[in-house]
C-alpha cells in the first residue's frame, strides 16, 4: 500500500479589496482543464516573509494599490491543487482593504498571473453568493457583510 503524500504547506495572504459600495474585488482564473475560479488578491508568502508583508506585497503587485492592509480579519485552511498542479495544504490569512474608487493597476502582474488572471470585477456579497463560476474563499459574501456591519 502506497504511504498518502504529505502536502506542502502553502502560506498565504488573501486581500479583500472593497470599494464604497461595499463590492469586493475578484479576479477569474482560466486554468487549462480547469473550470474557471474566481478568489481575491493575494498569494503565497516568499521564504522568511510575514504574512502582513506578503499582504503588503501582493496587493501592489496585483492591483496597484499602496498601503497598509491593516490586521488579518480572517484565516482558512484549505486543501487544492494550485495552479501551477500542487496539491498543497494551505494557511490563508485574510486582510481588508478599502478604497476609495474602483480602479486597479495589473501592469505589475507576472507572466503566470497575465496568462492565467483573465479578468477582474467588483462583486456585490449577493453576487457572490449566486455566481454561476467557483468563488473563494467560498464563504467570502459573509465575510464581508461582518466586516461592513462593524
Amino acid at each position: 500500500m502506497d504511504a498518502p503524500l504529505k502536502k506542502r504547506v502553502r502560506r498565504a495572504a488573501r486581500i479583500i479589496v472593497l470599494d464604497q459600495q461595499g463590492r469586493a474585488l475578484m479576479f477569474r482564473f482560466d486554468v487549462p482543464d480547469r473550470p474557471p475560479f474566481w478568489v481575491t488578491a493575494g498569494g503565497e508568502c516568499e521564504p522568511g516573509e510575514s504574512f502582513g508583508d506578503a499582504a503588503r506585497r501582493e496587493l501592489f503587485e496585483e492591483t496597484g494599490i499602496t498601503t497598509d492592509p491593516g490586521p488579518q480579519i480572517a484565516r482558512t485552511t484549505p486543501e487544492f491543487v494550485t495552479v501551477e498542479g500542487e496539491p498543497v495544504r494551505a494557511d490563508e490569512r485574510y486582510y481588508l482593504v478599502r478604497v476609495a474608487e474602483a480602479k486597479i493597476d495589473t501592469a505589475n502582474h507576472t507572466e503566470l498571473e497575465k496568462c492565467l488572471m483573465t479578468e477582474h470585477r467588483w462583486f456585490t456579497p449577493d453576487e457572490l453568493r449566486e455566481w454561476p463560476e467557483a468563488v473563494y474563499p467560498e464563504a467570502i459574501a459573509d465575510m464581508i457583510e461582518q466586516e461592513l456591519e462593524e
